[in-house]
């Protein structure tokens, strides 16, 4: 039986889960550096700890919901981090969308680690409030069906994938064919232009047309491509970027989709060279 869920990550994404862990009656202790965090999540009903090691060594069940894989490196490694301090038995769920290789370094950094498994989510804040984050998870099945129930509070649907690195294979795929999508979109836009079309109304007419996509829903949702690129870019940036690393290291080409991502309007061109 799961006696604690340890949390550490709490951010954009990262908070409101906690806060929908405790609505759901677990038992969350959270460590963060930000007092303001320790002071909204503890009003909430969390535990605080004192240091990761602390958090580790406390969690039945531990989640991170942390920016990048060096955040991951930086907060399991070493005789201070959550690898060599977790509980015995514990199971380590990781929402960071990186690189399987990041995961099995911390797996193999210590004898006693706890179960792995990669879980990116897919999703906004506002999915998390209503409980419909997309997570998909890989790892052992046995583990998988133990932290179902918790990750429920905030997701729907779990969807298993297989073993370790397989979540994070199909989400980077899915962020990689997001971005080519939205680039797609702003070309369409620029199209558009051309055309004389108005953007707001090509963006809206697309919505009940054949060439709708989740990029132009999102762009039309916040206003246009425009300040879609201002917020989704640096995402983009980051998603993109670990997908050609990952791709980099399975030694695969990215094909027509990484070709997209690089030559279309939006300025990507950082995490594509």
């Amino acid at each position: 039986m799961v006696n604690t869920v340890g949390f550490i990550g709490a951010g954009q994404l990262g908070e409101p889960m906690v806060a929908r862990l405790l609505g759901a009656g677990n038992s969350v202790l959270v460590y963060s550096r930000r007092e303001e965090v320790q002071a909204r999540l503890a009003a909430r009903g969390a535990r605080l700890a004192g240091s990761v090691a602390e958090l580790a060594s406390q969690s039945d069940i531990l989640l991170s919901c942390l920016f990048s894989d060096m955040q991951l490196r930086e907060t399991g490694l070493g005789p201070d981090g959550f690898i060599a301090n977790a509980k015995s038995g514990s199971v380590f769920i990781s929402h960071t969308t990186g690189t399987v290789s990041t995961l099995e370094t911390l797996r193999d950094s210590a004898s006693s680690a706890p179960v792995i498994l990669d879980a990116p989510v897919s999703g906004t804040v506002e999915n998390i409030a209503a409980g419909t984050l997309t997570v998909l998870i890989g790892g052992p099945a046995e583990a998988v069906a133990t932290v179902t129930p918790v990750l429920t509070a905030y997701a729907d649907p779990v969807v298993p994938t297989g073993e370790l690195g397989s979540a994070l294979a199909i989400k980077l795929i899915n962020n990689l064919l997001f971005a080519a999508n939205a680039q797609l979109v702003a070309a369409a836009t620029q199209l558009g232009d051309r055309l004389n079309v108005d953007s707001g109304a090509l963006l809206s007419a697309l919505q009940v047309c054949s060439g709708r996509s989740g990029a132009a829903a999102h762009a039309d949702r916040i206003g246009g491509i425009d300040h879609f690129a201002e917020l989704a870019a640096p995402f983009l940036r980051k998603d993109v970027a670990a997908c050609r690393e990952a791709a980099t290291e399975a030694g695969v080409d990215l094909g027509l989709l990484g070709s997209v991502v690089q030559g279309g309007p939006l300025t990507l061109q950082d995490c594509a060279g």
